[in-house]
């Protein structure tokens, strides 16, 4: 058991590494989004490479963080039935989850994509824009990165459910707990 958790712990680990890396993109992508509008309209100047640029930092971004999001709880979830049920129903929901769906989908899209990504870097893609972006194909490369993250998460997720059925969930740290989910989510008052 003791192993299980230290393999979510170092599974979580490398997402929230990756997803506090990552998550900077997003400032470099307003300021590149800001310096586009004020060349485009202060100074009547457009390089369509740097308009490349911030929708592939943008794509780059959300796929290497997909991980993290997971990690965090922060995907979307219809809990109507979720949230106030009980640690060990949790955990019951998120194995079968990941077992059933969020695993089969992750190879689906990493079988898929493979093709799509290697062809990429067969021909070293580019922006089909004039004057756009060289390396296209590195770009494409986030497909097997977000597959990859994704899936490495549902293992996290699925071993931590292990732990949580065996009783075992107090081998992990209180943030990768069931028990802090409910604790950062403030009540509604009305």
């Amino acid at each position: 058991m003791r192993a299980i958790a230290l393999a979510v712990r170092a599974i979580s680990g490398i997402n929230s590494l990756i997803g506090n890396i990552f998550s900077w993109l997003s400032l470099a992508i307003v300021l590149v989004c800001f310096t586009v509008v004020v060349q485009r309209y202060v100074f009547s100047v457009s390089f369509v490479w740097m308009q490349d640029l911030y929708v592939w930092l943008n794509g780059a971004m959300f796929t290497a963080v997909a991980g993290f999001a997971l990690l965090r709880n922060d995907h979307v979830r219809v809990d109507i039935f979720y949230r106030p049920a009980s640690v060990r129903r949790k955990a019951l929901v998120d194995l079968i989850g990941v077992v059933l769906f969020l695993m089969p989908f992750s190879w689906i899209v990493y079988y898929y994509g493979w093709t799509f990504v290697s062809r990429s870097w067969r021909i070293h893609e580019a922006s089909a824009n004039v004057g756009g972006m060289p390396g296209l194909f590195v770009l494409k490369s986030f497909i097997i990165v977000f597959a990859a993250l994704i899936a490495l998460q549902g293992i996290a997720m699925a071993l931590r459910s292990i732990l949580v059925l065996a009783d075992r969930e107090d081998l992990l740290p209180p943030k990768l707990r069931y028990e802090n989910e409910a604790e950062e989510q403030p009540e509604a008052t009305v």
